[in-house]
C-alpha cells in the first residue's frame, strides 16, 4: 500500500479523533478534515505556527509514521520516529551488531556498485557517456577501498546538470537547494524502512561519524540518491526560477516516496522498495542471503 505524504506550509492545529488525524485551520470559516493514521506515511511541518497535539504524535510514532520539522528556512532539520518498529527488534539488532567487517565491506562494495549504475543510467537518459561509469563500477572491490565511488561522483555531477561551474554541496547555489530538500525526503524514507524491518539507523556499514545518527541511513539511500537526482533534472528542464523553494517545487520533491522504481525485475514504489531493501540487509546480516536487493534505474 502507497503511504501519503502530507505536507504543512500554513498555520494549523493538528489533533485527533477515532484514529484519524484531525485538520483544523485558524479561519473558522474553512471546514476541518479528517485523514485515516493508517494512509499516512509522511508528515511535513513547515509553518512555525502549527500546532500539534502530544496525543497525535503517539498515534502517528506508532504508525511508523515519519514526522519532519522544518526550520525558518523550510528545508527539513529533524524527524521523530518510533523506538521501536519491529516485534523482533531486540534479536535483529543483536544480529546487525554480530555482523562481521567482512560482510560489512561486501556490502558496502554492492552499495557502490548499485549507485554508479544507477547513476550512469540517469547519465546515458540525459546523453551522457558512460562508459567509465560502467568501468567503475565494475572495478568497485570490497569495501571501496579504491574509492570508486569518488571518481564517478567527480564525473557524475560535472556532466548531469546543463548549469555552468555546478558544484556540489548543501550550502552551494541552484540545484543544491533542491537536491538538499529531495535528499531529506528520501533519508526520511530510508530512516523508516530501517526502523520497520527492526534495525537500528545508527549503525552503518560504511558510514561511522560519530556525530551522525543516522549512518546506516546514509548507507543505504547511496543508490536511491539518482532518482532524486532525476526529480531535479525534470524540474531544472520545465521551471525557469528554482532559485526560491516554491510551493510547487516542494510538490514535485514530495512526491519521491511514490515514484515507481523497478527492484528485483517488478515495478514498485520507491518507499515500498526501500522497505524491500532493508528487509534484504537484515536478511544478509542474519545469513538467510548474500545479495542486498536495490531498484535498477
Amino acid at each position: 500500500m502507497i503511504k501519503r505524504t502530507l505536507f504543512f506550509g500554513n498555520p494549523v492545529y493538528l489533533s485527533t479523533k477515532n484514529k484519524q488525524l484531525l485538520i483544523t485551520f485558524p479561519d473558522k470559516e474553512k471546514e476541518s478534515r479528517t485523514i485515516p493514521i493508517e494512509d499516512i506515511g509522511f508528515v511535513v511541518l513547515e509553518d512555525p505556527q502549527i500546532t500539534i497535539t502530544n496525543r497525535l504524535l503517539e498515534k502517528l510514532t506508532l504508525n511508523n509514521v515519519a514526522i519532519i520539522n522544518c526550520n525558518e528556512k523550510h528545508m527539513p532539520i529533524g524527524m521523530v520516529m518510533p523506538f521501536n518498529g519491529n516485534t523482533e527488534q531486540n534479536e535483529r539488532v543483536r544480529i546487525q551488531l554480530e555482523a562481521s567487517l567482512p560482510l560489512k565491506k561486501n556490502l558496502w562494495q554492492q552499495t557502490i556498485q548499485a549507485k554508479i549504475k544507477n547513476q550512469a543510467a540517469l547519465l546515458s537518459e540525459r546523453g551522457v557517456e558512460v562508459k567509465n561509469m560502467h568501468y567503475w563500477a565494475k572495478e568497485v572491490t570490497s569495501g571501496d577501498v579504491l574509492n570508486h565511488e569518488a571518481r564517478a561522483a567527480a564525473y557524475y555531477w560535472s556532466t548531469i546538470f546543463d548549469v555552468p561551474n555546478f558544484t556540489r554541496g548543501r550550502k552551494e547555489e541552484a540545484p543544491n537547494n533542491l537536491l538538499n530538500y529531495g535528499y531529506a525526503i528520501l533519508r526520511a524514507v530510508c530512516s523508516r524502512a530501517i526502523v520497520a524491518t527492526g534495525l537500528l539507523p545508527v549503525l552503518g556499514i560504511h558510514h561511522a561519524n560519530k556525530y551522525n545518527a543516522y549512518c546506516l541511513v546514509d548507507d543505504i539511500m547511496e543508490p536511491y540518491r539518482p532518482y532524486v537526482d532525476m526529480v531535479v533534472c525534470y524540474l531544472l528542464d520545465n521551471y525557469d526560477e528554482v532559485e526560491e523553494l516554491t510551493t510547487e517545487l516542494k510538490k514535485e520533491l514530495l512526491s519521491i516516496p511514490a515514484l515507481d522504481v523497478v527492484i528485483d525485475g517488478k515495478k514498485s514504489p520507491l518507499m515500498n522498495a526501500m522497505s524491500r531493501t532493508t528487509y534484504s540487509l537484515y536478511e544478509c546480516y542474519a545469513g538467510y542471503s548474500r545479495k542486498l536487493l536495490f531498484p535498477t534505474y
